[in-house]
């Protein structure tokens, strides 16, 4: 039963003027209970055309409630950080190893994404997988609706690999939406352009792994395009302002040779430059493929750009300064995108992706992907310093999460890729075996076993002379497999700015669309 604030007030007074001190005086309203009347968004909004779906509908509710509870502030622009795989053992681990690289207390650091005021946990389930993948999470995110792993931009309708089956299933993105109303917006990214995360906010297939129309073998491709074709010809308004990641394969043909790998060429065999084909759009529209063609475009301009800085994915941070070539770090393409995006003066929505903590985790290699977390950290540290805090919404959250756990009693700033070192008389503790092991490991991956004169090996490797620091060190992992598995874990949600005290509790990660697109104005309710 809800009591209205009058009622409230005047019981209390009510209690003020029954006490026996003469001079007792009612209390005022505890500002907990001042009631403002939430500012009209700034946009009517549009109803996507997945709004009849069951899992659209309840995320939609969710957050709804929510809005009838707390209001929702409008927000002019939003930018969507994506760790893919960053798990929360990932952050924590992220925390103590940016703070030790820094020669301060990791234990006690502070991320930047640790700041933000609000904070979440995110059911990652997709609608057919208790631990999913990127392409169903990423669609979550930017859909609103529960979808089934392996596919992009599709109901739960689609079946993995058949195009037939998505005729009428397709659903709008944040970014469709924010399109049709005439926004800004980009897409950064560390893996490929058309890889799962990234192509969810424009791509509609019932295969993630169709990027090129290399990739669409079999009878069941039918008429679906790939996925970086489907970039190109994206039909929503004038398109994407910036789309910066790797992936030039997937855009060039096999005749071309790929302007940095030699003796590489493009895949595609349809004979279609569609780098190219941007570039054809209109004068505005620009093709970088290195550092020194990003650095000599004006972002503060009308600049279309794409660029795209590698063959397949972009370089690890920890390995960049080795391409002879060049490429901008994730904090430049972020800083790049927002001041471009920023000419706007309707507003933007931009997804930043560190796509390769994932590839890391994937590798069983802490070392790497906890840089790429940094790295991702200092691109929300940029981003905040670059708007206000009234006007954007910033998100960071994970699609998924990894097997690495934090284990095994090390001491206060041992490192956080060495072996457990518990501070006590015998320096490295030993497990049953006698040998010594490390604070990170995996559940599953690489390292589970070896082959010895090709029969599996699987005791346990001796590391007393091994340098696990190193940034090509292995973590090591129970279960033996070709590559380390997602975990099924929660992940984390941090948000600041209008719409970010929706960000709260145990949320369904499909509502993270619903928060964004309600306090942007670009989702309409009915």
């Amino acid at each position: 039963m809800r009591t209205s604030i009058a009622a409230l007030l005047t019981g209390l007074a009510l209690v003020s003027t029954a006490c026996t001190t003469t001079d007792a005086v009612s209390p005022a309203a505890p500002e907990s209970l001042t009631v403002e009347t939430p500012p009209a968004p700034l946009r009517p909004g549009l109803l996507p055309q997945q709004a009849g779906d069951a899992s659209y509908a309840s995320a939609a509710a969710a957050v709804q409630a929510r809005i009838d509870q707390r209001g929702v502030k409008p927000a002019k622009n939003v930018i969507l950080f994506i760790g893919d795989g960053m798990s929360i053992p990932t952050v924590t681990a992220a925390r103590i190893y940016a703070g030790q690289k820094r020669g301060v207390d990791g234990e006690s650091y502070t991320l930047t994404m640790e700041t933000l005021p609000h904070m979440a946990l995110s059911k990652t389930y997709s609608h057919d997988a208790q631990v999913s993948d990127s392409a169903s999470t990423a669609t979550a995110m930017v859909t609103g609706a529960k979808v089934n792993s392996r596919t992009l931009g599709v109901l739960k309708e689609a079946s993995f690999g058949n195009c037939a089956s998505t005729q009428g299933t397709e659903a709008d993105s944040l970014f469709v939406l924010a399109e049709r109303e005439g926004l800004a917006t980009g897409l950064v990214s560390t893996a490929r352009l058309t890889h799962a995360t990234p192509a969810a906010a424009y791509a509609h297939t019932p295969s993630r792994d169709w990027e090129d129309d290399a990739d669409m073998k079999g009878g069941e491709a039918g008429d679906c395009k790939d996925i970086a074709r489907q970039l190109i010809e994206w039909p929503e308004s004038d398109g994407f302002e910036v789309a910066m990641a790797g992936g030039r394969a997937q855009f060039l043909t096999v005749d071309e040779a790929d302007p940095e790998d030699e003796g590489r060429t493009g895949g595609r065999k349809d004979g279609r430059d569609l780098a190219a084909e941007w570039v054809a759009k209109s004068p505005a529209h620009t093709y970088v493929t290195d550092k020194a063609g990003f650095d000599a475009i004006d972002f503060a301009s009308d600049a279309r750009v794409l660029g795209l800085f590698e063959a397949s994915h972009m370089e690890y941070e920890l390995d960049r300064a080795a391409d002879t070539a060049g490429e901008p770090s994730l904090v430049e393409l972020t800083e790049a995108a927002i001041a471009r995006l920023s000419q706007d003066p309707d507003g933007f929505v931009l997804m930043v992706e560190a796509g390769r903590i994932d590839h890391a985790h994937h590798g069983v290699n802490a070392a790497r992907a906890l840089e790429e977390t940094d790295m991702l950290d200092q691109a929300v540290a940029a981003a905040l310093a670059m708007t206000d805090a009234d006007d954007t919404l910033i998100i960071v959250t994970a699609d998924h999460s990894h097997t690495m756990t934090i284990s095994g009693y090390p001491m206060r700033g041992n490192p956080i890729l060495g072996k457990v070192n518990a501070g006590l008389e015998g320096g490295e503790l030993k497990g049953l075996d006698g040998k010594p092991y490390t604070t990170l490991s995996y559940a599953s991956g690489q390292t589970g076993c070896r082959l010895e004169d090709g029969e599996p090996d699987c005791t346990r490797e001796d590391l007393s002379d091994v340098d696990t620091t190193d940034k090509d060190f292995l973590q090591p992992s129970l279960v033996p497999m070709y590559s380390e598995t997602h975990g099924g874990d929660d992940v984390a949600i941090f948000a600041t700015g209008p719409g970010s005290e929706l960000v709260s509790g145990v949320m369904e990660q499909n509502e993270i669309f619903h928060v964004m697109g309600r306090a942007s104005g670009l989702v309409a309710t009915e």
